[in-house]
């Protein structure tokens, strides 16, 4: 059986959030932090995005999360080709070189903001977490840069490694990074991207550009016959901390936001969303990036 692309990336998203709320339930009583869809910058240009990062005493763990079916084999040079249950082939290149080179690059941003050296340097491990049930795996390589695991072998880490007190520290550079705005649309859609506007108007907007923290909008859609006659038949309640905006919004106004995996933003009408998640800026030290372009593998 084939499945459309979309849905492949459907079931990835939500193995994705099911891998984190186990690991949270998992990694509670040895504290253990969980961060979902960190995103660092690259000295290369853009942002790079990790999906989950547990911290627990001075200890992080990288983890990208895989949830692929069927069968896999890993090349001489470390390129991870999944055979499909459909019969088609899909050589995903260097998975375990790409989120060991993330770790990298988030364990430097976190030394160099604290200015730690040789043995103070934080500690940390590269895991890829193959979750998906009927997965036939191959021999390891010894040489790769990453720990290989299914599901249940990383719960069972959460659960039997005590990495002591937590180090406030590393939890003030995890809390520096933001994450994916979403965009969720009527019927279950969901836009993961950058929103760069609300289209609101000049005093949301500029409201909006002020944040320090997350916004969330909640839509109330008028279904009513009377909503036809309404030049306002969506209302939205705005919060940002402890600031909250009523707003009506008329016909033909959008949101303007880059989706992940697109070449340019769009423009997303108000009418068609229930309700939006912006992540807050990240903090200076974590936000310089070289180039526009938006790196999200």
């Amino acid at each position: 059986m084939s499945f459309p692309h979309d849905e492949i990336h459907r079931a990835g998203d939500l193995a994705e959030t099911r891998l984190a709320k186990l690991s949270r339930a998992a990694g509670r009583r040895n504290g253990w932090k969980i961060y979902e869809s960190v995103r660092i910058p690259d000295p290369d240009g853009g942002r790079r995005e990790i999906d989950m990062v547990i911290i627990g005493g001075n200890t992080m763990l990288v983890v990208e999360q895989k949830h692929w079916a069927g069968s896999f084999v890993i090349t001489k040079e470390h390129h991870f080709v999944q055979n499909r249950n459909n019969g088609s082939q899909h050589n995903h290149d260097g998975v375990a070189d790409r989120i060991a080179r993330k770790a990298d690059l988030l364990a430097a941003l976190h030394n160099k903001r604290l200015g730690l050296t040789g043995d103070d340097e934080l500690d940390f491990r590269v895991i890829v977490a193959m979750t998906h049930q009927r997965l036939e795996w191959p021999k390891i390589p010894g040489d790769l840069k990453a720990e290989m695991v299914n599901e249940a072998g990383f719960i069972k880490l959460l659960e039997t490694t005590r990495p002591g007190e937590l180090n406030q520290d590393l939890v003030e550079t995890l809390e520096g990074f933001n994450t994916w705005d979403e965009v969720h649309l009527n019927g279950g859609l969901l836009l993961k991207g950058d929103v760069f506007g609300l289209g609101l108007g000049k005093d949301v907007d500029e409201w909006f550009a002020a944040r320090t923290s997350d916004v969330n909008a909640n839509l109330t859609q008028r279904r009513s016959l009377f909503s036809l006659f309404s030049n306002n038949p969506t209302e939205v309640h705005l919060s940002r901390g402890s600031k909250n905006i009523e707003a009506k919004v008329p016909f033909g106004l959008t949101v303007n936001m880059h989706v992940v995996g697109e070449k340019r933003s769009r423009e997303v009408d108000w009418a068609n969303i229930e309700r939006i998640f912006v992540s807050k800026p990240p903090a200076e030290w974590a936000a310089h990036e070289t180039s526009n372009k938006e790196k999200a593998s």
